[in-house]
C-alpha cells in the first residue's frame, strides 16, 4: 500500500514538474481553456430549461418541470414536417454545391503560374467573406429586386417578364446557396490551399518523370494529399447539417416563401424569443443539437473505417 501511494506521488510530482516546465505553453493555452469553460460549458446546465416551463421570475432550476412535453407539442405540430424538411433540404443542396467549390479553386489556384495574378485573385476571392451578411443581403436584393434590379432589367430588355425573386419560394434556395458559395468560397479555400502547399514538391517531380502532364498530377498527387483535410472538413459538415443559421434567413425570406425558406432555426427565434415561449425554443435547438452530433459520430465511424481518416 505505502509502494503504490509513493509511486501515485512520484507520477504526481512529475505532472506537476512537466506543467512547470511547459509553463508558457500552458498560460497561452489558459484564455481559450477559459473561453470554451466559460461560453460553452457553463452555459449548459440551461439546457435543463427544454424539460421545465421556465418562468422569468424564477430561476432554471426552480421552474416547473413539465418532462418532454415540448418535443411532443413540436413532433405533433403542423410545421414539424416542413421545419424538417426544408433545413434538410437547404443544407444538402450547400453541401452538396458549396463544398467541392472551394477545393476546385484552391486546385486550379495552384496551377496559376503567374505570382501576381494569382496573389490577385487569392485577395479577392476573400474579399466577400468581410461583408457583413445584411450589406450582403442588401446586395442582394439590389440585384434580383423587381422592377429595379439588374437582373429584372436584363430580363424586360430581353423580352421577359420581371420576377419578383424574393417573393416566389422557388428561387429562395437558389439565391440563398448562390450568394453562400460568393461569400464564402475564396475564404473557404484557405486551408486546401495551405494543404497544398504541405505536399511534398518530390511528389511532383517522380511523377513528371514517370511521364504524368498536369492533369494526371492533379489527379494521383494533388487530391490525395489534400484527401484527410478534404474528409475532416466534409465530416464537420455533416456533423452541423441541421444548423442552418437564421441570420441571413430572416434578412432574406418572407410569409410568401416560408414554404420552403422556413428552417428549425427561424422557428426558433420566432417562438423562443419573439414569442417569449423560451422553453419551447430551448427543447427544439436541445434536439438540433443532438441530431448534429448522432450525424458527426456516424460520419467520423464511416471515414474511420472506409478511409482510415477520422477527426478523433
Amino acid at each position: 500500500m505505502t509502494t503504490m501511494i509513493q509511486k501515485n506521488t512520484r507520477k504526481k510530482k512529475t505532472f506537476l514538474q512537466r506543467l512547470w516546465q511547459d509553463k508558457a505553453f500552458v498560460l497561452l493555452a489558459l484564455p481559450g481553456i477559459a473561453f470554451y469553460i466559460i461560453f460553452h460549458y457553463v452555459p449548459m446546465y440551461g439546457v435543463w430549461m427544454a424539460f421545465t416551463n421556465y418562468n422569468m421570475s424564477k430561476p432554471i432550476i426552480l421552474s416547473d418541470f413539465v418532462g418532454i412535453k415540448w418535443f411532443e407539442q413540436f413532433f405533433n405540430s403542423y410545421f414539424c414536417g416542413r421545419l424538417i424538411r426544408n433545413t434538410l433540404t437547404i443544407s444538402l443542396k450547400g453541401l452538396f454545391f458549396s463544398f467541392p467549390i472551394p477545393i476546385l479553386f484552391a486546385i486550379i489556384l495552384n496551377e496559376v503560374r503567374h505570382t501576381k495574378f494569382k496573389r490577385t485573385v487569392q485577395t479577392v476571392s476573400y474579399l466577400p467573406h468581410f461583408i457583413s451578411t445584411v450589406v450582403a443581403v442588401g446586395i442582394l436584393k439590389d440585384i434580383f429586386s423587381a422592377p429595379d434590379g439588374i437582373i429584372n432589367q436584363l430580363i424586360v430588355m430581353l423580352g421577359g417578364k420581371e420576377i419578383h425573386f424574393f417573393n416566389k419560394p422557388q428561387y429562395f434556395h437558389g439565391l440563398y446557396i448562390g450568394s453562400g458559395i460568393w461569400s464564402s468560397f475564396g475564404w473557404g479555400s484557405i486551408l486546401y490551399i495551405a494543404a497544398i502547399a504541405g505536399i511534398d514538391p518530390q511528389l511532383y517531380e517522380a511523377a513528371t518523370i514517370d511521364g504524368a502532364n498536369r492533369p494526371q498530377q492533379i489527379w494521383h498527387v494533388t487530391i490525395p494529399g489534400i484527401l484527410p483535410t478534404v474528409v475532416m472538413m466534409l465530416i464537420m459538415n455533416v456533423g452541423s447539417i441541421m444548423s442552418v443559421g437564421y441570420e441571413k434567413i430572416i434578412l432574406m425570406y418572407g410569409p410568401s416563401t416560408y414554404e420552403t425558406a422556413d428552417v428549425i432555426s427561424t422557428y426558433v427565434y420566432r417562438r423562443g424569443l419573439v414569442s417569449g415561449d423560451y422553453s419551447f425554443g430551448a427543447a427544439i435547438g436541445l434536439f438540433n443539437n443532438v441530431i448534429n452530433l448522432i450525424l458527426l459520430l456516424l460520419v467520423n465511424k464511416i471515414s474511420r473505417k472506409v478511409a482510415d481518416i477520422a477527426l478523433w
